[in-house]
């Protein structure tokens, strides 16, 4: 059977953090607080099932390992799907938390670490994210846990629909109330908190202070912002863990894929068709696609805003994007 744009049901997961109203439509959404849904996923603590077409039912790792290159591409490791795209629904404060590199990940958690990288779908007014601290040393940030005051040590930053944030391992960060983001990352599931705001949750604070990288900074990306004449193009983050880019698609946007990886597109605004040769798919706000490795030509339609996100070669994108400069 031929492969084609797919889709996954949901995995929604309960949080303390979480909301009781889901901020973008959608069907079967469970009620409770839910924090995160994790929309396309292959790891021991969420797996995908296809729910669209002749696929339907089965789940990301069968079907990758029934497809293989042919899903995933020809340079990807079929034994470790690389990326992880949920959404995260705030009605509290996330934990001031970190996350391991690979190295430190690996030899600690049994599993890749996690660079991770932000999109805002929506934001309360006065919404805010922690990204960094406030130029704090390591012995002023332990002693700031010590004495419950981390909270005056941390980098909080305003932040409002369409903001993108890069989250590099060894970053500190925390996420506020009132906020729904996408967060595209590596397929890791490790995350060590320091303080979590009195609730009754483990902490991590001896492997935390192992991995914070305190010159880290935090800080919102621009981007580098391409004009098409149907489609404009920003590229947001670009390293060896995952490119980010967002395409404002005005009326189409015709694509080939790459027998070399798969691509996923993120819808973040409006709803259109992505259409190829054994038919069509439809993507609405919030949606996430798999595009096949071995898909072929396809053209997405509508007037609407996707993220694209997939495992680089670094090099390649980096000569992609000398070449709108000269």
């Amino acid at each position: 059977m031929s492969l084609y744009p797919l889709k996954f049901k949901s995995l929604y997961y309960e949080k303390v953090w979480g909301a009781d109203e889901f901020k973008i439509p959608r069907e079967n959404v469970p009620k409770g607080n839910i924090g995160e849904s994790w929309d396309i996923a292959c790891h021991p603590n969420g797996m995908s099932i296809v729910k669209n077409g002749a696929y339907k039912g089965m789940s990301l790792e069968e079907l990758i390992r029934a497809k293989g290159e042919d899903l995933i591409g020809n340079k990807i490791n079929k034994d470790k799907f690389p990326l992880l795209v949920k959404i995260l629904n705030t009605s509290a404060r996330l934990s001031v938390q970190v996350h391991p590199g690979d190295e430190y990940a690996l030899i600690n958690e049994g599993e890749m670490g996690k660079t991770e990288a932000w999109y805002i779908l929506d934001a309360e007014e006065d919404a805010n994210i922690i990204v960094g601290t406030n130029n704090c040393t390591k012995d002023e940030f332990i002693q700031s846990i010590a004495e419950g005051t981390i909270e005056n040590r941390m980098n909080s930053i305003k932040v409002k629909k369409g903001d993108v944030y890069f989250i590099k391992s060894g970053l500190v960060h925390a996420i506020g109330a009132g906020i729904m983001l996408i967060e595209v990352q590596q397929n890791s599931d490790t995350t060590y908190r320091v303080y979590d705001y009195g609730r009754d949750r483990e902490l991590h604070i001896e492997k935390a202070l192992e991995v914070i990288d305190f010159e880290l900074v935090g800080k919102g990306r621009n981007g580098i912002f391409v004009a098409g004449d149907n489609y404009d193009k920003t590229y947001y983050c670009l390293n060896e863990h995952f490119s980010l880019e967002l395409y404002d698609i005005k009326r189409s946007l015709s694509e080939t894929s790459d027998t070399e990886r798969f691509f996923i597109f993120t819808c973040v605004e409006n709803s259109g068709i992505i259409k190829h040769k054994n038919g069509q798919e439809e993507i609405n706000i919030g949606d996430s696609i798999l595009i096949p490795a071995k898909l072929g030509d396809y053209e997405i339609i509508g007037n609407l805003k996707l993220l694209k996100t997939y495992l680089p070669d670094v090099s390649q994108v980096e000569k992609e994007i000398l070449e709108y400069t000269k």
